[in-house]
Parts: structure tokens; C-alpha cells; sequence
């Protein structure tokens, strides 16, 4: 429902807080794809099941679907629903 992360920006936003930073890690907010990416990178090799999927999905999409497989796999064993349901678009 992204409570939490709503709750976060309006409480930065009434203490004069308010910066482009990530609202999980707080650091800012990459400026390059390439920053995104390595921030991508980081947060996956921290087992970040979220991070996971989504990199699985990067590699679904450019191609190599044997790399998604496995990002995918390590996310859904995390717990991430979505990982799984994409697992299972791989064995139609």
C-alpha cells in the first residue's frame, strides 16, 4: 500500500528534510543508469529479494533467460511473490 514509504516523505517534507534520497537506504538517488545499475548490483548481492527480481528481469528482457532463472529462483526462495510467478511464465 506504500504507507510506510508516504508516511516517510511527509514526515522529511514537515522537518524541512525533503531530498531526492532513496526511502529504504537513504542514500541519494542515482543520477545515471549506470548508478542505478551498481546500486541494482549491491543491493542484489545483499540478498535483497526485491533487487533479485528485478535484475532477474533485466536479464529476461535482454535475453538470457538462464541468468533470469537464477535471480529469480534466489528471490523466490526470499519470499517474493512475484519472483515466483514469473518462475512459473518460464515453464509455459
Amino acid at each position: 500500500c506504500r504507507g510506510c514509504e508516504y508516511a516517510n516523505k511527509l514526515r522529511e517534507i514537515e522537518a524541512g528534510l525533503r531530498q531526492n534520497k532513496c526511502p529504504f537506504c537513504r542514500s541519494p538517488l542515482p543520477n545515471t543508469q549506470e548508478e542505478a545499475d551498481v546500486n541494482a548490483m549491491k543491493r542484489a548481492k545483499g540478498n535483497d529479494p526485491c533487487a533479485l527480481q528485478q535484475m532477474g528481469s533485466k536479464y529476461y528482457n535482454n535475453g538470457d533467460h538462464e541468468r533470469a532463472f537464477e535471480y529469480w529462483t534466489k528471490a523466490a526462495e526470499l519470499g517474493d511473490t512475484l519472483a515466483h510467478h514469473l518462475l512459473s511464465l518460464l515453464y509455459r
